[in-house]
C-alpha cells in the first residue's frame, strides 16, 4: 500500500514528505513523532452503512476530532452506520485499522472527508498502510488527488 500511494502522489505531482517512525497507537502519540499537531491527522475510519450493501465509507476526519456515525451515514444516503470490524478492514483495505490511508482504491469504499481537515492546516499526516510510516501531504494536493466527497462527519462539541 505504501508503495502505491508513494507512486499516485509523485505521479500526480504533489507536495509531500515519508516519514519513518516507531509504531503509535494513539493520533497524539504518532503526532509527537511526525512533528505535527493532532489536528492535522487524517484520522481514517472504515465504517459500513447500514442502507448501503456490499459497500462501505471511508470517513477521514481530523486527529484531535470524533466521528459522528449518523453524520457520515447520512453524507452517503443512510440513516446509520458503525465501525467496519478489523478482519473486515484488513479484507477489504488490505491494512490494519490504524494504518488505512485516507485513499479508496475500490469503487466498493466510498471516500468522504470532514472539509474542517482540509481547512484548518496547510498539510494533513496519515499512516501510509503501515503503522511504521507516515506521509505528511499539502492538503490542496490531496483534495485534488483524491477527490473526496466532502461532508461534515465530526461529532459536535
Amino acid at each position: 500500500m505504501f508503495e502505491r500511494i508513494d507512486t499516485l502522489l509523485r505521479e500526480s505531482g504533489a507536495r509531500y514528505r515519508v516519514i519513518r517512525h516507531p509504531a503509535e497507537g494513539s493520533s497524539e502519540k504518532v503526532a509527537q513523532v511526525r512533528g505535527t499537531q493532532v489536528g492535522q491527522g487524517a484520522k481514517a475510519m472504515l465504517c459500513r452503512v447500514k442502507e448501503l450493501r456490499g459497500q462501505l465509507v471511508l470517513a477521514i476526519l481530523p486527529g484531535d476530532r470524533k466521528v459522528d456515525f449518523r453524520k457520515v451515514a447520512q453524507a452517503v444516503g443512510g440513516k446509520k452506520a458503525s465501525f467496519a470490524s478489523p478482519e473486515e478492514a484488513i479484507d477489504r483495505t488490505g491494512c490494519a485499522i490504524g494504518a488505512i490511508p485516507p485513499f479508496s482504491f475500490s469503487p466498493d469504499i466510498r471516500l468522504v472527508v470532514d472539509p474542517q481537515l482540509l481547512s484548518r492546516h496547510e498539510e494533513i499526516a496519515f499512516n501510509a498502510g503501515r503503522l511504521d510510516t507516515s506521509i505528511v501531504l499539502n492538503a490542496a494536493d490531496y483534495a485534488r488527488i483524491a477527490e473526496p466527497l466532502l461532508a461534515d462527519i465530526t461529532a459536535d462539541d
